[in-house]
């Protein structure tokens, strides 16, 4: 590994966890106040999980940011509500995906109008991420894809990739957005340290959540999860070094979807910054 630059994106990261009932009680225990820490939303309990546990999460002292899905929102006075009840608790960074509620909550389809809004709202905000897809959406064409960065630029100040597991395809995807003068500061999407006994638990029982359904929309992802020795992060961030470290990546950190393994996911940050050295 190129030391120096990894360890940067090792020390820059966002811990994806999901809303479960145990879930502050183990960000409190494992993460360190210097993460970010990302709250899912779910399509099927929809938004409130997500803005309590911010909330708890933001009055320990932790830097927050809810997903707020645009077709989760019930209308524009749903959406200021939201925004108020951010800002009272000082939380100014929200990650806004279209979200996968079918039928929607409300008029909003997709991110964009959602974003357009909360600009016309005199952008509550100071933060707001949006999503990038480096592997193929289920539903959406890659060309339609990077056009709806290009559409949300002036409205976000970051992306969020998706999983993706291949680094060619990753580096790949990051020199297109920039061709295209997307030039937001991107965080790269890596799955954690996933055991597979947990995350078969945790799809069965919770079977919400945006990190969940990513494994049922993507059956191959699933089988790298289960397969023994099939998934590693290291060896994903090795092979991948060049395109992350790369001054024109534009690459500010990484997001790590946790699955709520959140222990392990830190031990196993810790681990390899030590490996890493100063």
């Amino acid at each position: 590994m190129a030391a120096a630059g990894l360890r940067a994106l090792l020390e820059c990261v966002r811990y994806e966890v999901l809303p479960a009932r145990a879930t502050e009680d183990k960000v409190l225990a494992h993460v360190p106040r210097d993460v970010v820490v990302t709250v899912t939303a779910s399509p099927v309990k929809g938004l409130e999980p997500t803005l309590d546990l911010a909330v708890r999460l933001a009055a320990h002292g932790y830097r927050v940011v809810p997903h707020v899905p645009a077709r989760l929102l019930r209308d524009d006075l749903h959406l200021k509500e939201v925004a108020g009840r951010l800002g009272e608790v000082g939380i100014d960074d929200v990650f806004v995906p279209a979200g996968d509620a079918d039928p929607p909550a409300g008029a909003y389809e997709g991110a964009l109008p959602v974003l357009r809004r909360l600009t016309e709202l005199g952008r509550p905000f100071a933060r707001v991420g949006v999503t990038g897809y480096p592997e193929s959406h289920p539903l959406i064409h890659d060309d339609v894809t990077v056009q709806a960065m290009w559409d949300k630029r002036e409205h976000a100040t970051y992306i969020v990739s998706n999983l993706c597991f291949d680094p060619r395809v990753l580096g790949e995807w990051i020199g297109r957005i920039r061709r295209r003068d997307i030039a937001l500061p991107l965080y790269v999407g890596v799955a954690g340290p996933v055991q597979r006994a947990k995350l078969l638990a945790m799809a069965t029982k919770i079977g919400v959540g945006e990190s969940t359904r990513f494994l049922t929309k993507h059956p191959s992802w699933f089988l790298r999860f289960a397969t023994p020795g099939g998934y590693a992060p290291e060896r994903l961030l090795t092979r991948a070094e060049g395109a992350l470290t790369a001054p024109s990546a534009g690459v500010a950190g990484l997001h790590l979807f946790t699955f709520n393994q959140i222990a392990e996911t830190e031990r196993w940050r810790r681990a390899l910054l030590d490996r890493l050295g100063d």
